[in-house]
C-alpha cells in the first residue's frame, strides 16, 4: 500500500518494450492511463482509418492546436481523477515530449516516476514490423522514430528519466528488470 500518490510514467521509442511493462502491472490490477488512446480516439472521432500517417497528423494537430503540453494535461486529469477515487498507484502509458515531461514533474514532483524503456533501433524496427495491431515497415518505423524526436521532443524524457530499463534480450528479462526495480522504489503490488 503506498502512503502517498505515485504514478509510474513510462517513455520509449516506438517498439521498445513499453507495452511489457505496462501489460506487467495491468494484471497485477494497477489503473492505466494511456497517451495513444488520445489519438485513437480523436481518429474515431474524426472518421479517420487508424494507421501510422493518420496517428501523426492527429498527434501533431492536437499539439498544434492545444500547445505541446496537450496530451499531458488530459492524461494528468485522468491520473487525478484516479487518485481521487483512492488509487494511490497509477501507470502512465506513453508520454512523449520534454514539455509532457515537465507536466508531470511540475504537477506531480518525485511522485512522477519517469521510467524510460530502451532498445536498439533494429531490434525495435523488428518487433515494430512484427506486431499484430498496427504493424510497420521500415519506412514508417524510420518515419516514426524522426517525428517523435524532432517534432515531439521524445529524446529529453528518455536521458533525463528517473529510471531505464533495457529491453534487449526477452520478454521474461524485462518483466525481471521491471520487479528489481520495484523492489527498489518499495513498491509492492
Amino acid at each position: 500500500m503506498q502512503d502517498v500518490n505515485k504514478a509510474l510514467v513510462f517513455v520509449g521509442m516506438p517498439g521498445a518494450g513499453k507495452s511489457i511493462c505496462v501489460e506487467l502491472l495491468k494484471e497485477k490490477g494497477l489503473p492505466l492511463t494511456y497517451f495513444g488512446g488520445i489519438t485513437i480516439e480523436e481518429l474515431g472521432r474524426r472518421g479517420l482509418e487508424v494507421n501510422e500517417a493518420n496517428e501523426r497528423i492527429v498527434r501533431e494537430d492536437i499539439r498544434a492546436k492545444e500547445g505541446k503540453g496537450a496530451y499531458a494535461t488530459r492524461i494528468l486529469n485522468q491520473v487525478q481523477d484516479l487518485f481521487e477515487h483512492g488509487h494511490g498507484l497509477v501507470v502512465v502509458d506513453g508520454l512523449y515530449s520534454w514539455t509532457e515531461y515537465k507536466i508531470f514533474k511540475d504537477s506531480l514532483g518525485q511522485n512522477a516516476i519517469i521510467i524510460a524503456v530502451v532498445a536498439p533501433r533494429l531490434e525495435r524496427h523488428a518487433r515494430l514490423a512484427m506486431r499484430p495491431r498496427r504493424p510497420l515497415s521500415p519506412e514508417e518505423s524510420d518515419a516514426r522514430d524522426y517525428a517523435e524526436i524532432e517534432h515531439i521532443e521524445k529524446g529529453g524524457p528518455i536521458a533525463n528519466a528517473d529510471y531505464s530499463i533495457l529491453n534487449d534480450g526477452t520478454v521474461a528479462e524485462t518483466k525481471d528488470a521491471l520487479t528489481q526495480l520495484l523492489a527498489k522504489l518499495k513498491i509492492e503490488l
